[in-house]
């Protein structure tokens, strides 16, 4: 938390007209890793902020023996508008410090205080401006690239997700994205992030499946100093690192049984207690879930919550798998192609004919993930400025066709578990306003098998 991404120390001024206060503070945050430069005037804190060569954020005083706190305040946002500062006030000047906060103060702390927590403020501070840092770059990445290469596809099953996402991304309705592994469901995810009001607040992801199940509470909630064995200070959880912004749950059907009831307490109330603590935080994030997993079927076997799956599956946006959309597969290939050249410098490569082919043909069970690493493997040994079918290592005998029928309910229904059928149903009867005869167009079966689908998975109030 004191690194800045580079590696470097985050630098903090320290601003005090008492140099007892300036010491205790200079030893807190150099024992937590900070970078410090102190002050001890209105005069000494600016001519800090106009020579300090790197500086991240400021802690400063209201009352101070030449000004106060609101000049150093305007400086500073003057210098960087990111750039957090916290002011500390007592307690009979706590109106001034509100009116710092409105003009642009990240918060204030009422003296006398623990140093721990000004610490724990500090960190989540520079966590949040570092974000939104990084959601600035990614920003004019998006607008450079035309908004998000990589939502590359032309098929029309691709095409509706895309559109789903962007429907739904200016609301604060839960997502829960279903599809196989490597199909782009992070990609989504953050798409849906970035189309949203929240695009400049953190988007934090967590692999669920990759979390020890021990381990995953602390991560996501964080805990208390003291609060077990090693615990020697605060640590904030996924959730207060995502607050304002979204948070994405990938592979949550892998979460433990335990879990999920605390995840469904922040869902409902948007409040938790971190490990070992008796405080109720509260935090304001977008929750985009995602599984590769058959939900359905883990409530009917008892090792998802229904309730919890219910309260996630508000708006469920299926990604069918690469084979099942082979009119995306050309496009990914080259815009691949174009990608991995210009990270390795070299020249643009052009794919022929036959290595086309063989890419189409194949059944990418790894789906988008394997052909991007396909094609990196492609560009590394082609020789030239071609890329030829021998330079397509790829790992199977490949497939027959399949069907190329887009969007296709049959196809689903054979190569996709029931609940990406059901969640593909409400989809589409979503887009089409509940038009059961567009509905079955679109899903290409005929009137009454829709009907009889409706029925059986208790849809009618979608219809």
């Amino acid at each position: 938390m004191a690194h800045r991404q580079g590696g470097s120390l985050n630098t903090v001024l320290v601003v005090d007209d008492k140099k007892s206060m300036v010491d205790v503070l200079k030893r807190s945050f150099a024992g937590a890793g900070y970078a410090v430069l102190t002050a001890h005037s209105v005069k000494d804190a600016l001519d800090r902020l106009r020579s300090a060569a790197e500086l991240d954020m400021v802690v400063t005083d209201l009352k101070l023996p030449d000004g106060d706190g609101l000049q150093i305040l305007a400086a500073a946002k003057e210098r960087s508008p990111l750039m957090p500062v916290v002011v500390m006030t007592a307690h009979g000047t706590i109106e001034n410090a509100v009116r710092a906060v409105k003009q642009g103060a990240y918060d204030f702390i009422a003296k006398p205080f623990d140093p721990d927590h000004l610490l724990l403020l500090v960190a989540r501070a520079l966590s949040e401006s570092g974000s939104r840092r990084e959601n600035i770059v990614l920003k004019k990445e998006f607008s450079r690239y035309l908004r998000m290469p990589e939502l590359i596809g032309e098929s029309p099953h691709w095409q509706s997700v895309v559109e789903s996402a962007r429907k739904v991304a200016p609301l604060k309705t839960t997502v829960l994205i279903l599809g196989e592994s490597g199909t782009g469901k992070e990609l989504i995810a953050r798409a849906v992030h970035f189309f949203s009001p929240r695009a400049e607040q953190p988007f934090v992801a967590v692999n669920c499946a990759a979390i020890p199940k021990d381990l995953i509470e602390n991560e996501l909630f964080g805990h208390e100093k003291g609060a077990f064995t090693g615990a020697t200070e605060i640590k904030q959880g996924r959730f207060e690192l995502a607050d304002k912004g979204t948070i994405f749950l990938d592979e949550i059907g892998d979460m433990d049984l335990s879990l999920q009831a605390k995840l469904l307490r922040v869902l409902q109330e948007s409040e938790f207690e971190r490990v070992g603590g008796a405080r109720t935080l509260h935090v304001a994030v977008r929750i985009v879930a995602a599984s590769n997993k058959d939900l359905h079927k883990a409530v009917a076997e008892g090792s998802f919550r229904e309730d919890l799956f219910y309260r996630l599956n508000v708006f469920p946006l299926v990604i069918p798998p690469l084979r099942e959309r082979r009119a995306d597969i050309l496009p990914l290939a080259r815009h691949f192609v174009q990608v991995h050249c210009r990270e390795m410098n070299r020249p643009e490569m052009a794919i022929d004919d036959d290595a086309l082919r063989a890419l189409e043909a194949y059944a990418w069970k790894g789906n988008v993930r394997e052909l991007k690493n396909v094609l990196e493997r492609a560009v590394i040994t082609a020789e030239g400025v071609r890329i030829e079918r021998r330079h397509v290592a790829l790992s199977a005998p490949e497939a027959p066709p399949l069907p190329t029928a887009e969007g296709s309910l049959l196809a689903v229904g054979d190569a996709a578990s029931r609940a990406a059928e059901i969640a593909l149903i409400e989809q589409v009867l979503r887009e089409t306003g509940g038009n059961k005869s567009r509905a079955a167009e679109k899903l290409q079966v005929s009137y009454k098998t829709l009907l009889t689908k409706i029925k059986d998975y208790g849809l009618e109030n979608l219809a």
